[in-house]
């Protein structure tokens, strides 16, 4: 059985809104945003490129969801309140707001290219895929062998707490990969100490390099949002906790050895 959006979203004049299909900008997926930080996300539907996009009085906002395709995230309906040249002032309105980051969507692909549509094109194919329990707060954890996940998809979960993440990752130790997909180098670092998986990761989150050397100087030079464009995090090995700091240590050598990562990759020791 197939329900439409219409059903449990109304709209009276259709003719209000614009409907920006959010995807990445190269640098960002407006999932991974709007897990990470709504203000963040509210100033994704506020930025002015060139044109007037947002020539209505609405944005109805859907967000791709990057795990499945023809699935968008509704994130909401913003009222534009005033045109700047270089952006918007728009402020959440109430309607339907239960439904944000909940209510998953079943559409193909508007079918060609642009930041906003005609909500009046798109509006009666939308079809309720799902709605969730909770709003969507990220991956759930998927095991330690099957970590592989960019640096803008985990900082999202770092940033939430997410329980189901945190409590693995800060009780193990071990030794991680961070490969930078623009070039293929790649840094091998330990997690060691008091310090667990966790702990170390976060820090990287905090500051895009985790005082690394070679990855200090890359983002300092680039800011963060190379970190979040290009860096894949994964887990090589991991360790219980108990496990002496020499052996998490040798470990690491093993691995920069196999890898080549102080000839080839950002470790310079």
């Amino acid at each position: 059985m197939v329900i439409a959006v219409s059903e449990i979203i109304n709209l009276n004049n259709l003719k209000a809104y614009k409907n920006p299909f959010a995807v990445s900008d190269g640098r960002d997926e407006p999932l991974d945003v709007f897990v990470r930080d709504r203000e963040e996300w509210k100033g994704w539907n506020s930025s002015r490129k060139g044109a007037d996009d947002f020539s209505r009085g609405y944005i109805f906002s859907l967000i791709r969801y990057y795990h499945h395709a023809d699935k968008w995230l509704f994130g909401g309906i913003f009222e534009v309140i005033e045109r700047r040249p270089k952006s918007y002032k728009v402020a959440l309105v109430d309607d339907s707001k239960e439904y944000i980051g909940r209510l998953l969507i079943h559409y193909r692909d508007p079918g060609y290219r642009g930041r906003a549509f005609y909500l009046e094109k798109h509006f009666a194919k939308l079809e309720v895929s799902q709605i969730f329990e909770e709003t969507y707060g990220g991956e759930a954890f998927c095991g330690y062998g099957n970590i592989s996940h960019k640096f803008s998809n985990l900082e999202s979960i770092f940033k939430r707490n997410q329980e189901d993440s945190k409590s693995p990752l800060e009780n193990v130790r071990g030794i991680y990969l961070i490969a930078d997909t623009s070039n293929g180098k790649m840094y091998v670092g330990s997690a060691y100490g008091d310090e667990g998986i966790w702990a170390r990761w976060s820090c990287y989150f905090r500051t895009g390099h985790g005082y690394n050397d070679e990855l200090t100087k890359l983002i300092k030079s680039n800011g963060i949002g190379y970190a979040r464009k290009n860096f894949q995090f994964s887990l090589l090995e991991f360790r219980s906790m108990k496990t002496d700091n020499k052996v998490i240590l040798d470990r690491e050598s093993y691995w920069k050895q196999v890898l080549r990562t102080n000839e080839f990759g950002y470790n310079k020791n």
